[in-house]
């Protein structure tokens, strides 16, 4: 983690051509440092926050007025901060008698604050949470009275996960969490906090910058997709080739427990579906024996999507897995314990995250959870059978592989697909698509369950789900469109989105066969739409053209009266 010093560094530097996000900052207390660590921090991730920091202290000036210069600014997302150190001051300026309803009445102010402004923008609100204050007055009995400050204030910190969960737009800066890492003397300084009102200690500030531009980064589409597994040393003690079965360490004696709990870790990642690999300097029978017969082996072979174990160079094996899967290197974790292989990775993949593990294994997990390579935007039911869908695909490829001729290929699989408008059974996997889709996305806008449930709802918008399923299995809902309603007889693409799954396998075809019935029911004669670029959909770049969409100044157009239909092989069913 980069110092202040150097985060203040970063803001000389040239931020033109780095994605521009807008985000507010409201808050209590003084922020100017918290906004520059923001800003630099989002230099070396390739952005550039364009920053609305409002003045000192105006927390309820800015977001109750409806015409203040944070409703001007548009955030795409609005940070609270309100100081533990102020909410001490006011619980303890409170009547007596209303301590004991502090916390409900707080949460009651956030969620005020959080209706507000939903009213008018159509932002994320982050709201940092409280890291633990003792006033000193009941000592370890503050966990026994809710008149305690104590009481309320964790209180207030479970309430604000409470209400998160119900309010889709709204997620929590994790203050505490830090606090409970680094401890208050890390994270706050007295004499600053009395001399100039900041609340964060100059050494905190980038941490703090960190958690805040993960969540922002992460519902932005920039997120772990993949972790790749390094073996000997790394997921066990010992070389498996020189040791055999027998002696490599695992389980809870010695060194063997520190391995059995970053498997543990893994696999609860996996099954919150990030997809697991395997990339290992060795025989490819004797690198899989432990998953198949080590009995304190956490991790089995139907946990990897990918298993790959020989003596090619491992940046080789790597980019093959990156192909394989279809994400960016940029999406994936390399874990290997050899600092010479991690070296040579980093130089010859550029984008791809290779974390410095310590030198002592006892130390990984620690390390690895405090570097939040995962943080994430959303979970779905899908998530937990990601690895499964991806096994389903080389199976695919590889069978691909035995065909010239594309068509030939796609008519053996036995396509099906389902299609319907959003509902609230889709809803959460089509705001998660929106959030994840970087490559088939043709304008690349991020939406929250609560905007698509409006855009569900309204009578501006049509919406479509697809689902796909083939002889292989099942891969869900993999593409939603939404068209907006521009007059009676012309509807816009406002967004287009496919998983990367699914490429190549005439989804898109089917898809536009489907929505062009659908538009001519409903009287709309002309389909317009328009194409974003970003650094990664290119792939859609002639998308339009492919189509049979006409450029009409800039704006592609389909005639929906003299569409025809296109050839696809996929079935649809109820």
């Amino acid at each position: 983690m980069k110092d202040f010093n150097s985060l203040q560094q970063n803001l000389k530097k040239d931020f033109s051509g780095l994605k521009k996000i807008k985000l507010a900052v409201v808050a209590d207390s003084s922020t100017q440092f918290l906004v520059q660590a923001i800003k630099g921090y989002g230099f070396d991730q390739a952005v550039n926050f364009e920053i609305y920091e409002a003045g000192y202290n105006q927390i309820d000036l800015q977001i109750f007025n409806k015409t203040s210069a944070l409703y001007q600014f548009t955030p795409e997302y609005i940070i609270i901060f309100q100081s533990v150190e102020k909410l001490k001051n006011k619980f303890q300026k409170s009547e007596l008698k209303s301590r004991g309803s502090f916390a409900d009445s707080h949460i009651q102010y956030v969620e005020k604050l959080c209706d507000t402004i939903s009213e008018s923008l159509q932002t994320k609100i982050i709201y940092l949470n409280f890291y633990e204050l003792s006033d000193g007055v009941y000592g370890n009995y503050s966990n026994k009275t809710e008149e305690s400050f104590l009481f309320q204030l964790r209180k207030i910190n479970y309430l604000l996960m409470h209400i998160a969960t119900k309010i889709s737009n709204l997620f929590i800066g994790d203050m505490s969490l830090l606090q409970a890492r680094f401890g208050r003397q890390f994270n706050y300084d007295p004499k600053m906090y009395v001399n100039a009102d900041i609340v964060f200690s100059i050494d905190f500030l980038p941490y703090a910058a960190k958690s805040i531009s993960d969540i922002i980064l992460s519902t932005s589409g920039y997120f772990k997709k993949c972790l790749i597994l390094d073996l000997d040393n790394t997921l066990w003690g010992g070389i498996i080739g020189e040791d055999g079965i027998e002696a490599i360490q695992l389980g809870d004696l010695g060194i063997g427990k520190a391995f059995s709990e970053l498997q543990l870790w893994i696999k609860q990642l996996k099954n919150r579906g990030i997809i697991l690999a395997v990339c290992s300097k060795n025989e490819e029978h004797i690198a899989k024996e432990p998953f198949e017969k080590h009995p304190e082996m956490i991790l089995r072979l139907n946990d990897i999507a990918i298993f790959t174990a020989n003596w090619n160079d491992k940046a080789e094996n790597i980019k093959h897995i990156q192909q394989s899967l279809n994400i960016g290197l940029d999406s994936i974790v390399f874990l290997d314990d050899d600092p010479v292989e991690r070296n040579r990775t980093r130089t010859f993949l550029p984008g791809l995250t290779v974390p410095e593990l310590p030198s002592d294994p006892a130390e990984y997990l620690e390390y690895l959870t405090a570097l939040n390579l995962f943080e994430t935007a959303s979970v779905s039911a899908e998530d937990t059978n990601r690895t499964q869908l991806y096994v389903d695909d080389v199976k695919r490829k590889t069978e691909a592989k035995n065909f010239t001729d594309e068509n030939s290929f796609l008519a053996t699989l036995e396509m099906k697909s389902s299609i319907k408008a959003f509902d609230k059974f889709t809803i959460p996997r089509v705001a998660q698509l929106t959030q994840r889709s970087n490559q088939f996305n043709l304008r690349t806008v991020r939406y929250s369950e609560a905007q698509i449930e409006e855009i569900t709802y309204s009578d501006n918008f049509f919406s479509f789900v697809f689902t796909l399923e083939d002889k292989y299995g099942n891969s869900g809902l993999v593409s939603a469109i939404i068209l907006k309603k521009q007059n009676n007889e012309t509807a816009f693409i406002d967004t287009w989105i496919m998983s990367c799954r699914v490429f190549m396998r005439g989804l898109e075809n089917f898809a536009l066969n489907n929505v062009v019935t659908s538009a001519r029911k409903k009287g709309i004669k002309k389909i317009t739409g328009e194409y974003i670029p970003t650094e990664k959909n290119n792939i859609v770049k002639n998308f339009f053209l492919k189509m049979g969409f006409e450029n009409q100044n800039g704006i592609w157009a389909l005639d929906t009266t003299k569409y025809v239909e296109k050839v696809n092989f996929i079935q649809a069913v109820q």
